[in-house]
């Protein structure tokens, strides 16, 4: 690798570590803000497993280890300060890719960032109103009169934390997908084309990703189906414009840039 090749490279890797010392940083602000109403982000976080052990009327949870409770706060903590800091998180990872733009598109980042945040938002509740009910209800009636459901914290943090992120994450797909058609990696004709590939990856994603029942399964699976028919019309309107209309877009620019450079020619010969 010449010197040349190795300036840019070492460059996007210094450029790659602010971005995420920043993105830490708000993790870690979030964190300590979220660390003082702990018991009440808990309490937030298994509602819907308390709602539907309470049916049964054993609305407990309880913790096996003596140190067990105060790591699940601290891990409470912490998920509550990532789900605050995606702000920031998805401000940093656009800017990072946002080189790869052109001049005239890298003005909706913010919109961009935006638009992630809300998609991100609409998953992680979509997760916790829609899937959580259905899936803890189906869990529980695997009880009986000898057998009972006695989900300890750790174990209840651990799924529902996965869960939530995961589903935040994937309802970026449209976004993502848009991006990419945007950049010239795939097309409207490609993503038609792939649709059936596309519908067996998410039911095996979805299987991977949620617990080995075939209720949770659906419920991702299918928002992920709508999610990519979204994506083929952000294609269609969004998509990588012709080479064409590129060219006559830096014509313009080179253009506007020659009229400049000649305004100021006169402005100095008059001075």
């Amino acid at each position: 690798m010449s010197d040349q090749d190795k300036s840019p490279f070492t460059e996007h890797l210094g450029e790659l570590r602010d971005r995420l010392v920043r993105s830490f940083i708000a993790v870690a602000i979030g964190f300590v803000a979220a660390y003082s109403f702990k018991e009440k982000l808990f309490e937030i976080l298994n509602a819907p497993l308390i709602t539907a052990m309470g049916e049964d009327g054993n609305a407990k949870m309880i913790f096996t280890g003596l140190p067990e409770a105060f790591f699940t706060y601290l891990k409470v903590s912490l998920l509550t300060g990532i789900i605050l800091a995606t702000p920031v998180l998805f401000y940093e990872f656009w800017m990072f890719v946002s080189p790869g733009l052109y001049r005239t598109e890298k003005k909706y980042i913010i919109p961009i960032v935006i638009l992630s945040v809300f998609f991100f938002c609409i998953g992680s509740s979509f997760g916790y109103f829609i899937v959580f009910p259905y899936g803890f209800r189906f869990f529980l009636g695997f009880a009986t009169d000898t057998i009972y459901a006695m989900p300890s914290m750790k174990e209840y943090l651990s799924f529902s934390s996965k869960m939530l992120l995961a589903f935040g994450f994937v309802f970026e797909l449209p976004l993502v997908l848009t991006f990419m058609a945007r950049m010239g990696l795939v097309n409207v004709a490609f993503l038609k084309k792939n649709r059936k590939y596309a519908v067996l990856i998410f039911f095996i994603g979805a299987a991977i990703i949620t617990p080995p029942d075939v209720v949770t399964q659906i419920m991702m699976a299918l928002p992920l189906m709508v999610l990519y028919e979204i994506s083929i019309i952000g294609a269609r309107v969004f998509g990588k414009k012709k080479a064409e209309e590129v060219d006559a877009e830096d014509d313009e620019d080179l253009e506007e840039g020659e009229e400049i450079a000649s305004q100021k020619d006169t402005k100095t010969k008059e001075e």
